[in-house]
């Protein structure tokens, strides 16, 4: 199996997981929030709608090209100070924070 075809299923995971906990269901962002010059979208996203029309998006397309990878991914600590504020149950944060581990490992090893 590739890296590619690993990642692809750590993002099929990290769909799965924010649907399971209710953060996929969402309005897209205005087009002008696509234009953010901040990491994450900070500015102009909340994290999930950055995860979900962003991240997720940009990453299945190097999979689906079998692009280079990113030289890091480094998510999981945005996603620790997300969730510290969000109030979630403690398996759903739990579950998220797995999913981004594992899509952070699989492209900063790469």
């Amino acid at each position: 199996m590739t890296v590619h075809d690993e990642l692809d299923q750590a993002l099929r995971r990290l769909e799965a997981t924010m649907k399971a906990a209710g953060l996929w269901r969402m309005a897209t962002p205005d087009p002008a929030a696509f234009h953010s010059q901040q990491p994450f979208c900070v500015d102009t996203m909340a994290l999930p709608q950055w995860m979900r029309f962003v991240f997720i998006p940009r990453l299945d397309a190097l999979v689906e090209r079998r692009a280079p990878l990113p030289a890091r991914c480094e998510v999981a600590p945005m996603l620790d100070t997300y969730l510290a504020e969000a109030g979630m149950r403690a398996s759903d944060r739990l579950l998220l924070r797995q999913a981004v581990e594992e899509i952070d490992r699989l492209v900063t090893e790469n």
